[in-house]
């Protein structure tokens, strides 16, 4: 996942959005806490530090079909 250096705050907040869930149900996915989740979704920029956070959550997004790309965030085909 080379996307970990570079995603934003706003791309995860974005992600979550697309797929209309609130924060403690990505947090809950991702098993990391909920205030976690915040911290990283309120960091300005790229989000440093909380490697394994970080990962943990696009994992989470990963499985319910959301691609990082260029900058953004879209819902994958579920046929590719």
């Amino acid at each position: 996942m080379s996307e970990i250096n570079h995603v934003t705050g706003k791309q995860l907040a974005a992600a979550r959005a697309l797929l209309g869930i609130g924060q403690v149900e990505l947090a809950k996915a991702a098993n990391v806490s909920a205030p976690t989740l915040r911290r990283m979704e309120a960091s300005p920029g790229e989000i440093e530090g909380m490697r394994n956070n970080v990962a943990a959550v696009l994992r989470a997004l990963n499985d319910k079909n959301i691609e990082f790309i260029d900058g953004g965030v879209r819902l994958r085909d579920r046929q590719a």
